[in-house]
């Protein structure tokens, strides 16, 4: 493989590196997002990154004169980078449903067209889908649709000419809005790669360059390999080594690859007796922060503390260790939830801080005669002691949480969970939960409730201080 940024000079390595973490923190890059000087440090370095992200990473960069769009090849299902409402919250099912039909109303109409009449063509589609339907004179309806239009409009595929699409969801009789549609960003938004009436699983989705047969090749192979290894550090917040099967966990250990990666994205890549992590505590590759904000995620950092304590102990308190789930097997559970809800009609078929290597580690590999050769076992806690530790999250640090999620403890455990899960913090599991390595990054977080000094609802109040909340990001 030729040199990483080979044509780029030094003084020019980090404008190049700003380049490379622009297109992969926004895949699609428009005149307008995600603001008006992105495009033209992408154009100005395109041939370069064609080159690198297609060698590196397998990725490939398609610019027209309005557009950049990354096309990734993709190993799993990432939970992690959701579209996002107008409140900033992750899309639902009906969001994510109204979106994709929107998009294809779109290519039915011309070069404008009024927010009502492309509810209706949306609602028209919606009706015949079992469970979701689009009724106009339902509020929360509205504003799920106008969240999809906002975020297609955001991205530059449709401008607002005239009216409030706010407005239309507060009053669709007596409010209206136009937009114009920019066809060629609508082609960038929705490209797809395969046809979708051929797929009876979620998985077909996925890339399959990993599974290269003999015919291709040993060096082929090799290249295979080393470009799902830098994918799977630069897309998930840890690659764990217990994943990875022989000839992947050798990509993972190679020196080429952190060179490869810190010289392509500017950052740092760690190496712990765990795994391997890409570390970008600013947030410059990725809207995915940890913890972040919300009750979900305060909740969630504060429990994460609570099991990295609990894995600490040693003698009769020590937790039970229990083998994970593997790589494997947590795509394809995944995959059966996800496939759970595919329509029978219309088909063909019909760390920062991972354990050192110098310290005794709570994760331990066990060879004996009861256990598989090399199975890495891991903390396990129980569900009962998530929720008698979430119980008293709240009861300390309720006043900042939101009253809907304080009120409904379950539900915040369940979601504050998921988050840990995503950030492979932990794997959950039939009766609790395993905590996974990179947990040891949050390890001694301490927080405390801050009032504003104007009296402030309990729901508005500011659950960390800067100096006491860690930013641990991986």
């Amino acid at each position: 493989m030729s040199r990483v940024a080979e044509g780029v000079s030094p003084l020019e390595l980090a404008d190049y590196q700003k380049a490379v973490r622009l297109v992969l923190r926004h895949p699609l890059v428009t005149s307008g997002y995600p603001d008006r000087a992105a495009l033209a440090t992408v154009r100005r370095w395109a041939d370069q990154l064609r080159t690198d992200l297609m060698e590196v990473l397998g990725y490939r960069l398609v610019t027209t004169a309005d557009t950049a769009r990354l096309q990734r090849a993709q190993d799993g299902l990432d939970a992690t980078r959701p579209a996002l409402t107008r409140a900033g919250r992750p899309f639902d099912r009906r969001r994510y449903a109204y979106l994709v039909l929107t998009l294809a109303a779109l290519g039915r109409h011309g070069a404008q067209v009024a927010l009502g009449e492309l509810a209706d063509a949306v609602a028209a589609d919606a009706v015949r889908i079992d469970g979701l339907g689009l009724d106009t004179a339902r509020k929360p309806d509205r504003d799920a649709f106008v969240d999809a239009v906002t975020w297609l409009t955001e991205r530059g595929a449709l401008t607002l000419a005239d009216g409030s699409a706010t407005a239309w969801a507060g009053d669709p009789e007596r409010a209206e809005a136009l937009y114009d549609i920019d066809r060629e960003i609508l082609l960038a938004v929705h490209h797809p790669t395969r046809v979708l009436q051929h797929l009876t699983s979620v998985t077909a989705l996925l890339d399959s360059s990993g599974a290269l047969g003999l015919s291709a090749g040993r060096a082929a192979q090799r290249r295979d390999q080393a470009r799902r290894a830098r994918r799977l550090v630069l897309e998930n917040p840890v690659a764990y080594y217990a994943d990875a099967d022989t000839e992947l966990l050798g990509q993972l250990r190679a020196p080429a690859l952190a060179e490869d990666l810190e010289r392509l994205t500017g950052l740092s890549v760690e190496r712990r007796a765990e795994g391997v992590a890409l570390i970008d505590t600013s947030g410059r590759l990725s809207d995915v922060r940890f913890p972040g904000g919300g009750t979900v995620a305060q909740a969630a950092l504060l429990l994460a503390a609570r099991i990295s304590a609990a894995v600490q102990r040693s003698g009769r308190h020590a937790l039970e260790l229990l083998p994970a789930p593997t790589a494997a097997e947590r795509l394809a559970a995944r995959a059966r939830r996800i496939d759970g809800a595919l329509p029978s009609r219309g088909t063909v078929a019909e760390l920062t801080e991972l354990a050192e290597p110098d310290e005794e580690s709570a994760y331990e590999t066990v060879v004996d005669a009861d256990h598989e050769p090399g199975e890495t076992r891991y903390p396990f806690v129980t569900d009962s002691w998530l929720r008698g530790r979430l119980k008293e999250i709240i009861g300390e640090y309720g006043a900042g949480f939101a009253a809907d999620l304080r009120g409904d403890p379950d539900r915040l455990l369940g979601q504050a969970l998921d988050l840990l899960a995503a950030m492979s913090l932990i794997v959950r599991v039939d009766g609790g939960a395993l905590a996974l390595p990179l947990l040891a990054r949050y390890r001694g977080v301490t927080a405390r409730v801050k009032t504003r000094t104007a009296p402030q609802p309990p729901a508005q109040t500011a659950l960390f201080d800067d100096e006491t909340a860690k930013d641990p990001t991986p």
